[in-house]
Protein backbone atom coordinates (compact mmCIF):
# COMPACT_ATOMS: atom_id res chain seq x y z
CA UNK A 1 0.00 0.00 0.00
CA UNK A 2 1.32 3.45 -0.92
CA UNK A 3 0.26 6.77 0.62
CA UNK A 4 1.43 10.16 -0.69
CA UNK A 5 2.33 13.27 1.30
CA UNK A 6 4.08 16.57 0.62
CA UNK A 7 7.83 16.80 1.19
CA UNK A 8 8.53 20.41 0.23
CA UNK A 9 9.82 21.50 3.63
CA UNK A 10 11.03 18.23 5.04
CA UNK A 11 14.82 18.24 4.76
CA UNK A 12 17.00 19.79 7.41
CA UNK A 13 20.77 19.74 7.83
CA UNK A 14 23.32 21.50 10.05
CA UNK A 15 25.27 22.60 6.96
CA UNK A 16 22.25 24.16 5.26
CA UNK A 17 21.71 27.91 5.12
CA UNK A 18 18.07 28.72 5.97
CA UNK A 19 16.59 32.05 4.94
CA UNK A 20 12.86 31.52 4.92
CA UNK A 21 10.90 31.68 8.18
CA UNK A 22 13.74 33.47 9.99
CA UNK A 23 11.50 34.84 12.74
CA UNK A 24 10.17 31.39 13.59
CA UNK A 25 13.69 29.95 13.53
CA UNK A 26 15.00 32.65 15.87
CA UNK A 27 12.18 31.90 18.30
CA UNK A 28 13.00 28.18 18.16
CA UNK A 29 16.65 28.89 18.86
CA UNK A 30 15.76 30.69 22.08
CA UNK A 31 14.30 27.48 23.52
CA UNK A 32 17.19 25.18 22.63
CA UNK A 33 18.47 23.50 25.78
CA UNK A 34 22.25 23.90 25.62
CA UNK A 35 24.02 21.91 28.33
CA UNK A 36 27.44 21.19 26.83
CA UNK A 37 30.73 22.03 28.50
CA UNK A 38 34.45 21.86 27.75
CA UNK A 39 34.63 18.09 27.98
CA UNK A 40 31.56 17.34 25.87
CA UNK A 41 33.03 19.64 23.21
CA UNK A 42 36.38 17.86 23.46
CA UNK A 43 34.68 14.49 22.93
CA UNK A 44 32.75 15.80 19.91
CA UNK A 45 35.90 17.21 18.32
CA UNK A 46 38.01 14.10 18.84
CA UNK A 47 35.22 11.87 17.54
CA UNK A 48 34.75 14.09 14.50
CA UNK A 49 38.46 14.41 13.64
CA UNK A 50 40.00 11.00 14.32
CA UNK A 51 39.20 8.82 11.32
CA UNK A 52 40.65 7.13 8.26
CA UNK A 53 43.14 9.98 7.77
CA UNK A 54 45.17 8.68 10.72
CA UNK A 55 46.05 5.54 8.74
CA UNK A 56 48.09 7.56 6.22
CA UNK A 57 50.17 9.44 8.79
CA UNK A 58 52.93 6.81 9.05
CA UNK A 59 53.38 7.05 5.27
CA UNK A 60 53.44 10.85 5.53
CA UNK A 61 56.15 10.78 8.21
CA UNK A 62 58.09 8.31 6.05
CA UNK A 63 58.16 10.81 3.17
CA UNK A 64 59.17 13.73 5.38
CA UNK A 65 61.58 12.01 7.78
CA UNK A 66 62.08 12.19 11.52
CA UNK A 67 62.56 15.96 11.65
CA UNK A 68 60.12 17.35 9.07
CA UNK A 69 57.40 14.75 9.77
CA UNK A 70 56.63 15.64 13.41
CA UNK A 71 57.26 19.33 12.65
CA UNK A 72 54.65 19.22 9.87
CA UNK A 73 52.07 17.74 12.24
CA UNK A 74 52.85 20.37 14.88
CA UNK A 75 52.60 23.10 12.24
CA UNK A 76 49.21 21.91 10.98
CA UNK A 77 48.04 21.61 14.59
CA UNK A 78 49.06 25.21 15.27
CA UNK A 79 47.42 26.43 12.06
CA UNK A 80 44.20 24.56 12.85
CA UNK A 81 44.15 25.91 16.41
CA UNK A 82 44.68 29.48 15.20
CA UNK A 83 41.82 29.06 12.73
CA UNK A 84 39.48 27.64 15.37
CA UNK A 85 40.24 30.56 17.71
CA UNK A 86 39.24 33.01 14.99
CA UNK A 87 36.15 31.01 14.02
CA UNK A 88 34.88 30.50 17.57
CA UNK A 89 34.46 34.29 17.83
CA UNK A 90 31.97 34.16 14.95
CA UNK A 91 29.31 32.11 16.77
CA UNK A 92 27.66 35.19 18.30
CA UNK A 93 27.10 38.44 16.45
CA UNK A 94 27.92 41.25 16.54
CA UNK A 95 29.89 40.78 19.76
CA UNK A 96 31.67 37.38 20.15
CA UNK A 97 30.64 37.07 23.82
CA UNK A 98 27.51 39.16 24.34
CA UNK A 99 26.00 39.36 20.85
CA UNK A 100 22.29 38.40 20.79
CA UNK A 101 22.48 36.73 17.39
CA UNK A 102 23.64 33.12 17.05
CA UNK A 103 25.04 31.38 13.98
CA UNK A 104 24.27 27.67 14.25
CA UNK A 105 26.48 26.47 11.39
CA UNK A 106 29.63 27.44 9.54
CA UNK A 107 27.64 28.50 6.50
CA UNK A 108 25.34 30.73 8.55
CA UNK A 109 28.38 32.43 10.06
CA UNK A 110 29.86 33.11 6.61
CA UNK A 111 26.55 34.51 5.35
CA UNK A 112 26.10 36.74 8.40
CA UNK A 113 29.67 38.07 8.38
CA UNK A 114 30.61 38.21 4.70
CA UNK A 115 27.32 38.16 2.78
CA UNK A 116 25.62 35.96 0.24
CA UNK A 117 28.41 35.96 -2.34
CA UNK A 118 30.92 34.54 0.13
CA UNK A 119 28.27 32.11 1.40
CA UNK A 120 27.80 30.77 -2.14
CA UNK A 121 31.59 30.44 -2.53
CA UNK A 122 31.74 28.61 0.80
CA UNK A 123 28.77 26.42 -0.08
CA UNK A 124 30.43 25.37 -3.34
CA UNK A 125 33.56 24.20 -1.55
CA UNK A 126 31.49 22.44 1.10
CA UNK A 127 29.54 20.50 -1.54
CA UNK A 128 32.71 19.58 -3.44
CA UNK A 129 34.31 18.45 -0.19
CA UNK A 130 31.31 16.34 0.80
CA UNK A 131 31.23 14.74 -2.65
CA UNK A 132 34.97 14.08 -2.52
CA UNK A 133 34.77 12.46 0.90
CA UNK A 134 32.25 10.01 -0.56
CA UNK A 135 34.83 9.04 -3.21
CA UNK A 136 37.59 8.68 -0.61
CA UNK A 137 35.41 6.54 1.65
CA UNK A 138 34.46 4.27 -1.24
CA UNK A 139 38.14 3.75 -2.13
CA UNK A 140 39.18 3.15 1.47
CA UNK A 141 36.36 0.72 2.22
CA UNK A 142 37.20 -1.41 -0.83
CA UNK A 143 40.87 -1.48 0.17
CA UNK A 144 39.92 -2.61 3.69
CA UNK A 145 37.57 -5.35 2.48
CA UNK A 146 40.30 -6.58 0.14
CA UNK A 147 42.78 -6.48 3.04
CA UNK A 148 40.58 -8.84 5.06
CA UNK A 149 40.59 -11.36 2.20
CA UNK A 150 44.34 -10.97 1.71
CA UNK A 151 45.03 -11.33 5.44
CA UNK A 152 43.16 -14.64 5.56
CA UNK A 153 44.90 -15.78 2.37
CA UNK A 154 48.37 -14.94 3.71
CA UNK A 155 47.58 -16.74 6.95
CA UNK A 156 46.61 -19.92 5.09
CA UNK A 157 49.02 -19.84 2.14
CA UNK A 158 52.04 -18.00 3.56
CA UNK A 159 53.25 -14.43 3.30
CA UNK A 160 54.72 -14.96 -0.16
CA UNK A 161 51.50 -16.25 -1.69
CA UNK A 162 49.95 -14.42 -4.65
CA UNK A 163 46.90 -13.15 -2.80
CA UNK A 164 45.56 -10.59 -5.26
CA UNK A 165 41.94 -9.43 -5.26
CA UNK A 166 40.40 -6.69 -7.46
CA UNK A 167 38.91 -3.54 -5.87
CA UNK A 168 36.02 -3.12 -8.30
CA UNK A 169 33.79 -5.84 -6.87
CA UNK A 170 34.09 -4.45 -3.32
CA UNK A 171 33.35 -0.89 -4.47
CA UNK A 172 30.20 -2.08 -6.18
CA UNK A 173 29.03 -3.80 -2.99
CA UNK A 174 29.78 -0.67 -0.96
CA UNK A 175 27.89 1.43 -3.51
CA UNK A 176 24.82 -0.82 -3.36
CA UNK A 177 24.76 -0.56 0.44
CA UNK A 178 24.98 3.23 0.21
CA UNK A 179 22.13 3.40 -2.31
CA UNK A 180 19.89 1.71 0.27
CA UNK A 181 21.11 3.75 3.26
CA UNK A 182 20.92 7.03 1.33
CA UNK A 183 17.13 6.72 1.14
CA UNK A 184 16.89 7.68 4.82
CA UNK A 185 14.95 10.99 4.69
CA UNK A 186 17.52 13.07 6.56
CA UNK A 187 20.48 13.12 8.93
CA UNK A 188 18.29 12.80 12.01
CA UNK A 189 17.19 9.33 10.89
CA UNK A 190 20.76 7.95 10.97
CA UNK A 191 22.13 9.32 14.26
CA UNK A 192 22.66 5.77 15.48
CA UNK A 193 24.84 5.10 12.42
CA UNK A 194 26.99 8.12 13.26
CA UNK A 195 27.57 6.88 16.82
CA UNK A 196 28.58 3.43 15.58
CA UNK A 197 30.90 4.98 12.98
CA UNK A 198 32.64 7.15 15.57
CA UNK A 199 33.20 4.16 17.87
CA UNK A 200 34.69 2.15 15.03
CA UNK A 201 37.09 4.96 14.07
CA UNK A 202 38.53 5.10 17.57
CA UNK A 203 38.88 1.31 17.69
CA UNK A 204 40.87 0.87 14.48
CA UNK A 205 43.02 3.94 15.19
CA UNK A 206 44.13 2.51 18.53
CA UNK A 207 44.69 -0.93 16.96
CA UNK A 208 46.95 0.63 14.31
CA UNK A 209 48.88 2.49 16.98
CA UNK A 210 49.21 -0.61 19.17
CA UNK A 211 50.45 -2.77 16.29
CA UNK A 212 53.07 -0.15 15.45
CA UNK A 213 54.34 -0.14 19.04
CA UNK A 214 54.41 -3.95 19.12
CA UNK A 215 56.37 -4.09 15.85
CA UNK A 216 59.01 -1.64 17.13
CA UNK A 217 59.41 -3.73 20.28
CA UNK A 218 59.72 -6.89 18.18
CA UNK A 219 62.33 -5.28 15.92
CA UNK A 220 64.34 -4.13 18.89
CA UNK A 221 65.32 -0.84 17.22
CA UNK A 222 63.82 2.21 15.52
CA UNK A 223 63.83 2.29 11.72
CA UNK A 224 63.75 5.36 9.49
CA UNK A 225 66.02 8.32 8.78
CA UNK A 226 66.12 12.07 9.30
CA UNK A 227 65.29 12.80 5.66
CA UNK A 228 62.69 10.09 5.04
CA UNK A 229 62.37 7.52 2.28
CA UNK A 230 64.99 7.71 -0.45
CA UNK A 231 63.82 8.29 -4.02
CA UNK A 232 65.43 8.05 -7.44
CA UNK A 233 65.25 11.81 -8.04
CA UNK A 234 64.68 15.09 -6.21
CA UNK A 235 61.56 15.73 -8.31
CA UNK A 236 59.98 12.46 -7.19
CA UNK A 237 60.86 13.33 -3.58
CA UNK A 238 59.21 16.73 -3.97
CA UNK A 239 55.96 15.19 -5.25
CA UNK A 240 55.88 12.66 -2.41
CA UNK A 241 56.48 15.40 0.17
CA UNK A 242 53.61 17.42 -1.28
CA UNK A 243 51.29 14.40 -1.09
CA UNK A 244 52.34 13.82 2.51
CA UNK A 245 51.41 17.41 3.39
CA UNK A 246 48.02 16.91 1.73
CA UNK A 247 47.43 13.77 3.78
CA UNK A 248 48.25 15.60 7.01
CA UNK A 249 45.99 18.48 5.99
CA UNK A 250 43.14 15.98 5.53
CA UNK A 251 43.65 14.55 9.03
CA UNK A 252 43.43 17.75 11.08
CA UNK A 253 40.75 20.38 10.44
CA UNK A 254 37.30 20.30 11.99
CA UNK A 255 36.17 23.74 10.82
CA UNK A 256 32.86 22.57 9.37
CA UNK A 257 31.64 21.15 12.67
CA UNK A 258 33.15 23.68 15.10
CA UNK A 259 30.25 26.14 15.25
CA UNK A 260 27.70 23.33 15.46
CA UNK A 261 29.59 21.95 18.46
CA UNK A 262 29.76 25.45 19.94
CA UNK A 263 25.99 25.70 19.61
CA UNK A 264 25.67 22.88 22.17
CA UNK A 265 27.56 24.76 24.91
CA UNK A 266 25.96 26.37 27.93
CA UNK A 267 26.80 29.87 29.09
CA UNK A 268 28.18 31.46 31.18
CA UNK A 269 31.09 31.27 30.64
CA UNK A 270 30.79 32.59 27.10
CA UNK A 271 30.66 29.94 24.38
CA UNK A 272 33.72 31.25 22.55
CA UNK A 273 35.91 30.98 25.65
CA UNK A 274 34.70 27.45 26.36
CA UNK A 275 35.26 26.52 22.71
CA UNK A 276 38.81 27.87 22.73
CA UNK A 277 39.64 25.78 25.79
CA UNK A 278 38.06 22.69 24.22
CA UNK A 279 39.90 23.28 20.93
CA UNK A 280 43.22 23.64 22.73
CA UNK A 281 42.75 20.45 24.74
CA UNK A 282 41.48 18.51 21.72
CA UNK A 283 44.26 19.66 19.40
CA UNK A 284 46.91 18.71 21.96
CA UNK A 285 45.38 15.25 22.46
CA UNK A 286 44.92 14.68 18.72
CA UNK A 287 48.44 15.86 17.89
CA UNK A 288 50.03 13.59 20.50
CA UNK A 289 48.00 10.68 19.15
CA UNK A 290 48.88 11.51 15.54
CA UNK A 291 52.59 11.92 16.25
CA UNK A 292 52.64 8.60 18.10
CA UNK A 293 50.68 6.78 15.35
CA UNK A 294 52.74 8.24 12.53
CA UNK A 295 56.00 7.96 14.41
CA UNK A 296 55.59 4.37 15.56
CA UNK A 297 54.36 3.35 12.12
CA UNK A 298 57.49 4.77 10.50
CA UNK A 299 59.70 3.43 13.29
CA UNK A 300 58.26 -0.05 12.72
CA UNK A 301 58.74 -0.23 8.93
CA UNK A 302 61.16 2.48 7.82
CA UNK A 303 61.61 2.43 4.05
CA UNK A 304 58.83 -0.16 3.74
CA UNK A 305 56.16 1.96 5.47
CA UNK A 306 52.82 1.24 3.73
CA UNK A 307 50.46 3.94 2.46
CA UNK A 308 47.71 2.64 4.74
CA UNK A 309 48.94 1.26 8.05
CA UNK A 310 46.28 -1.46 8.30
CA UNK A 311 45.87 -2.45 4.65
CA UNK A 312 49.43 -2.18 3.31
CA UNK A 313 50.54 -5.40 5.01
CA UNK A 314 53.34 -4.20 7.10
CA UNK A 315 51.44 -6.36 9.61
CA UNK A 316 50.48 -9.96 8.86
CA UNK A 317 49.80 -11.25 12.35
CA UNK A 318 47.77 -11.52 14.46
CA UNK A 319 45.59 -11.85 11.40
CA UNK A 320 42.31 -11.92 13.32
CA UNK A 321 43.13 -8.55 14.86
CA UNK A 322 44.01 -7.19 11.40
CA UNK A 323 40.67 -8.51 10.12
CA UNK A 324 38.81 -6.93 13.03
CA UNK A 325 40.52 -3.55 12.53
CA UNK A 326 39.69 -3.52 8.82
CA UNK A 327 36.11 -4.54 9.57
CA UNK A 328 35.93 -1.55 11.92
CA UNK A 329 37.18 0.66 9.09
CA UNK A 330 34.47 -0.62 6.75
CA UNK A 331 31.72 -0.11 9.34
CA UNK A 332 33.02 3.38 10.07
CA UNK A 333 33.08 4.27 6.38
CA UNK A 334 29.58 2.92 5.77
CA UNK A 335 28.29 5.34 8.40
CA UNK A 336 30.77 8.11 7.58
CA UNK A 337 29.66 8.17 3.95
CA UNK A 338 26.12 8.99 5.06
CA UNK A 339 27.25 11.53 7.66
CA UNK A 340 29.00 13.50 4.90
CA UNK A 341 26.48 12.83 2.13
CA UNK A 342 23.22 13.65 3.92
CA UNK A 343 24.00 17.41 4.16
CA UNK A 344 24.78 17.43 0.42
CA UNK A 345 21.56 15.58 -0.33
CA UNK A 346 19.49 17.99 1.75
CA UNK A 347 21.11 21.10 0.24
CA UNK A 348 20.49 20.03 -3.35
CA UNK A 349 17.00 18.65 -2.73
CA UNK A 350 15.88 21.76 -0.85
CA UNK A 351 17.14 23.97 -3.69
CA UNK A 352 15.26 21.87 -6.27
CA UNK A 353 12.06 21.76 -4.22
CA UNK A 354 12.11 25.54 -3.79
CA UNK A 355 12.72 26.02 -7.50
CA UNK A 356 9.85 23.68 -8.46
CA UNK A 357 7.38 23.89 -5.56
CA UNK A 358 4.44 22.48 -7.53
CA UNK A 359 6.13 19.37 -8.85
CA UNK A 360 4.69 16.15 -7.46
CA UNK A 361 7.77 14.21 -8.57
CA UNK A 362 9.93 16.45 -6.41
CA UNK A 363 7.74 17.15 -3.39
CA UNK A 364 5.37 14.21 -2.92
CA UNK A 365 6.33 11.52 -0.47
CA UNK A 366 4.92 8.01 -0.51
CA UNK A 367 4.57 5.63 2.41
CA UNK A 368 5.53 2.18 1.21
CA UNK A 369 4.27 -0.77 3.24
CA UNK A 370 5.73 -4.21 2.52
CA UNK A 371 5.22 -7.49 4.40
CA UNK A 372 7.60 -8.04 7.36
CA UNK A 373 9.19 -4.59 6.84
CA UNK A 374 8.27 -1.38 8.71
CA UNK A 375 6.56 1.34 6.66
CA UNK A 376 9.10 3.25 4.59
CA UNK A 377 8.80 6.78 3.21
CA UNK A 378 9.80 7.10 -0.44
CA UNK A 379 10.32 10.24 -2.50
CA UNK A 380 11.00 9.96 -6.24
CA UNK A 381 13.49 12.86 -6.34
CA UNK A 382 15.34 11.39 -3.38
CA UNK A 383 15.38 7.95 -4.98
CA UNK A 384 16.73 9.20 -8.32
CA UNK A 385 19.15 11.93 -7.19
CA UNK A 386 20.74 10.00 -4.34
CA UNK A 387 21.12 6.90 -6.47
CA UNK A 388 22.86 8.95 -9.18
CA UNK A 389 25.11 10.53 -6.52
CA UNK A 390 26.22 7.14 -5.18
CA UNK A 391 26.75 5.83 -8.71
CA UNK A 392 28.96 8.85 -9.51
CA UNK A 393 31.13 8.55 -6.38
CA UNK A 394 31.48 4.81 -6.93
CA UNK A 395 32.41 5.25 -10.59
CA UNK A 396 35.06 7.88 -9.87
CA UNK A 397 36.46 5.73 -7.06
CA UNK A 398 36.75 2.81 -9.49
CA UNK A 399 38.68 5.05 -11.91
CA UNK A 400 41.03 6.45 -9.21
CA UNK A 401 41.36 3.78 -6.48
CA UNK A 402 44.44 5.35 -4.86
CA UNK A 403 44.19 5.97 -1.12
CA UNK A 404 47.05 8.39 -0.37
CA UNK A 405 46.63 10.47 -3.51
CA UNK A 406 42.85 10.86 -3.10
CA UNK A 407 43.27 11.79 0.57
CA UNK A 408 45.95 14.32 -0.38
CA UNK A 409 43.79 15.99 -3.03
CA UNK A 410 40.83 16.30 -0.65
CA UNK A 411 42.96 17.62 2.19
CA UNK A 412 44.62 20.26 0.03
CA UNK A 413 41.43 21.26 -1.77
CA UNK A 414 39.50 21.90 1.42
CA UNK A 415 42.21 23.22 3.74
CA UNK A 416 42.87 26.79 2.60
CA UNK A 417 39.42 28.15 1.67
CA UNK A 418 37.44 26.56 4.50
CA UNK A 419 40.00 26.39 7.31
CA UNK A 420 42.11 29.49 6.65
CA UNK A 421 40.73 32.11 4.27
CA UNK A 422 37.09 32.43 5.35
CA UNK A 423 37.72 32.38 9.15
CA UNK A 424 40.35 35.12 8.74
CA UNK A 425 38.02 37.24 6.59
CA UNK A 426 35.18 36.81 9.11
CA UNK A 427 37.52 37.88 11.90
CA UNK A 428 38.51 41.02 9.95
CA UNK A 429 34.87 41.88 9.36
CA UNK A 430 33.67 41.25 12.90
CA UNK A 431 36.52 43.13 14.61
CA UNK A 432 36.72 45.87 11.96
CA UNK A 433 40.45 45.29 11.50
CA UNK A 434 41.90 48.12 9.43
CA UNK A 435 44.32 47.49 6.57
CA UNK A 436 48.07 47.60 7.31
CA UNK A 437 47.67 47.34 11.05
CA UNK A 438 49.92 44.81 12.79
CA UNK A 439 47.09 42.29 13.16
CA UNK A 440 46.05 42.73 9.52
CA UNK A 441 49.59 42.21 8.22
CA UNK A 442 50.26 39.16 10.40
CA UNK A 443 47.02 37.44 9.41
CA UNK A 444 47.58 38.27 5.72
CA UNK A 445 51.03 36.66 5.94
CA UNK A 446 49.45 33.69 7.72
CA UNK A 447 46.81 33.35 4.99
CA UNK A 448 49.29 33.70 2.12
CA UNK A 449 51.74 31.21 3.64
CA UNK A 450 48.99 28.63 4.11
CA UNK A 451 47.85 29.26 0.53
CA UNK A 452 51.32 28.44 -0.83
CA UNK A 453 51.52 25.24 1.23
CA UNK A 454 48.01 24.25 0.13
CA UNK A 455 48.77 24.80 -3.57
CA UNK A 456 52.01 22.82 -3.24
CA UNK A 457 50.10 19.93 -1.62
CA UNK A 458 47.26 20.12 -4.16
CA UNK A 459 49.51 20.12 -7.25
CA UNK A 460 51.62 17.29 -5.89
CA UNK A 461 48.60 15.19 -4.94
CA UNK A 462 47.01 15.68 -8.37
CA UNK A 463 50.32 14.75 -10.00
CA UNK A 464 50.45 11.62 -7.84
CA UNK A 465 46.88 10.73 -8.77
CA UNK A 466 47.61 11.07 -12.50
CA UNK A 467 50.92 9.21 -12.24
CA UNK A 468 49.30 6.35 -10.34
CA UNK A 469 46.57 6.12 -12.96
CA UNK A 470 48.98 6.18 -15.91
CA UNK A 471 51.26 3.59 -14.32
Amino acid sequence: MVEASSNADHHQTPLLLHKEGEEEQQQAKCYVNRTGNVWTAVSHIITGVVGSGVLSLAWSVAQLGWIAGPLAMLSFASITLTSTFLLSNCYRTPDPELGPGRNRSYLEAVDMSLGKKSARFCGLFIQVTLFGVGIAYTVTSAISIRAIHKSNCYHKEGHQAACDYPDTYYMLIFGLVQIVLSQAPDFHNIQWLSIVAATMSLLYSFIGFGLGVAQVIENGYVKGSLTGIKTSSSVEKMWLVSQALGDIAFAYPYTLILIEIQDTLKSPPSENQTMKKASTISTIIITIFYVLCGGFGYAAFGEATPGNLLTGFGFYEPYLLIDFANACIVIHLVGGYQVYSQPLFANVERWISEKYPDSGFINNEYTLKLPLIPAFRLNLLRLCFRTVHVVCTTSIAMIFPYFNQVIGVLGALNFWPITIYLPVEMYFKQRNIEAWTTTWVMLRIFTFGCFLVTMFALVGSIEGLISAKLS
